[in-house]
């Protein structure tokens, strides 16, 4: 098979990192010298560290992307024209697959897909206890799958590349469906390998009550019904969130987040944007603050701006507020996202009263009223993808929402030039070599 440049450049950018695992002092970027043979629990620790690191990376070009083609953002830089113009389809461009959101987000994804493929292979030559390699094991497969449904979701109907262990064979490109099994299958290896598994390292803070493997498998649980959701398996969301840390009477922000920080190896959080700052900003898309419900809470997350902005024919009037500072953790999954996971499985299983009970809770938590709509499977999704647009608002989530229900098109958002275009997904780069 003809070498995939980017997957070796990732390979390589892994492998160089330093000269042994022994010197190495930045868990993010671990050498590969020496450590598949003989693996010490600090080399596969240090691997357990950047692949957590991994895993947070790419946020920032994952969300402008997917913001700006569902105009639910947008991303106002005068060094990135690609954020007003290729995203948006000025003029009609389509898309091509060198925008660099794209290529910096599955680079991300795919760094943190080899760390993973490291601990696996690492693991199986340690002198751990055979409980502590699945704890490993079980780690590696659940940030497999997660990262891996990024890249499935961006790329949709052209498929994923799933298996990259060998950088000079790697596998072929699987059809969406065949993705999305895959990323189930992963999630359900990790899962089962976390039964007995035991944890003979530390997870980051943004862990703090899922850093056993008890508890680490409800987070898996969760990924999984994510993914559940897309291939619309509802039965088996239900089963899947239900096995997770989903909690109706619960704190809507529990939940496993990435952590972000100053100093030595840290990066901060990519979503934050100073208030008020005339470039380099988030921009909440105009429709955003007109659709609102009267007395929605999440109103919060956009501030007013002083001077409403404009760039290339766009413009707003508000920025975002999602977070308090540039150390600001950023969510992996939470339990409202767990809630309203529950509601939109319940109204395709047609469950409607349970789903108007969840769809109740998020709305209450934000002073509405409880809904007074139809309990119809009709009138209820529009009321559920109204709270899943508003509570996970910047997240990296409407895109995918609205292309799941057939509202990714000019009959359902606002064409906001004369000639844009609105994409439903991205090409496979030219690097893949598909």
């Amino acid at each position: 098979m003809k070498k995939n440049k980017f997957i070796i450049s990732l390979f390589m950018g892994l492998a160089l990192a330093a000269c042994t695992i022994d010197e190495q002092v930045d868990p993010n970027q671990p050498s590969l010298a020496g450590i598949f043979e003989n693996t010490s629990q600090q080399d596969l620790n240090l691997l357990v560290g950047g692949l957590e690191a991994r895993a947070r990376d790419g946020m920032g070009g994952f969300v402008i992307a997917t913001g700006s083609i569902a105009r639910e953002l947008y991303f106002f830089n005068s060094s990135d024209p690609t954020s007003t113009e290729t995203l948006i389809g000025k003029n009609g461009v389509q898309l091509n697959g060198s925008e660099p959101q794209l290529t910096g987000t599955m680079f991300a994804r795919y760094q943190a897909v080899k760390s993973a493929e490291f601990i696996l292979e690492a693991v199986e030559n340690s002198q751990v206890s055979e409980a502590q390699k699945q704890g490993y094991r079980g780690v590696a497969n659940t940030f497999k799958g997660m990262v891996l449904l990024d890249v499935l979701s961006l790329l949709n109907s052209n498929g994923v590349r799933v298996d990259v262990r060998d950088p000079d064979n790697l596998g072929a490109f699987l059809g969406r469906a065949e993705g999305f099994q895959a990323i189930r299958e992963f999630l359900d290896q990790g899962f089962n390998q976390l039964q007995g598994a035991e944890f003979a390292f530390q997870l980051s803070p943004g862990f703090d009550g899922f850093d056993t493997p008890g508890t680490f498998a409800l987070f898996n649980r969760a990924v999984a019904a994510k993914v559940a959701i897309y291939q619309e398996d509802y039965a088996g969301a239900l089963n899947l969130v239900n096995s997770s840390f989903l909690d109706l009477n619960g704190d809507l922000t529990t939940g496993p987040k990435r952590s972000y920080g100053v100093g030595g190896t840290e990066v901060l959080n990519p979503l934050f944007k100073a208030p008020q700052q005339s470039g380099d900003q988030f921009i909440v898309h105009n429709r955003f603050i007109t659709d609102i419900q009267a007395g929605d809470t999440r109103v919060s997350k956009f501030r007013l701006r002083n001077d409403p902005v404009a760039r290339d024919g766009l413009n707003g009037t508000h920025e975002t507020a999602l977070f308090a500072s540039s150390t600001s953790p950023i969510d992996h999954i939470r339990n409202e996202e767990l809630i309203l996971i529950y509601a939109e499985a319940s109204i395709q299983s047609g469950n409607l009263s349970d789903a108007e009970d969840a769809l109740n809770i998020i709305r209450n938590a934000y002073s509405l009223p409880d809904y007074g709509g139809a309990q119809t499977v009709e009138a209820l999704t529009d009321e559920m993808l109204y709270n899943r647009s508003y509570s996970l608002w910047g997240e990296g989530h409407h895109m995918f929402d609205l292309r799941r229900y057939g509202r990714l098109n000019d009959q359902f958002l606002p064409i906001d030039r004369t000639g844009d275009v609105i994409h439903t997904e991205f090409p496979i780069p030219l690097f893949e070599n598909p």
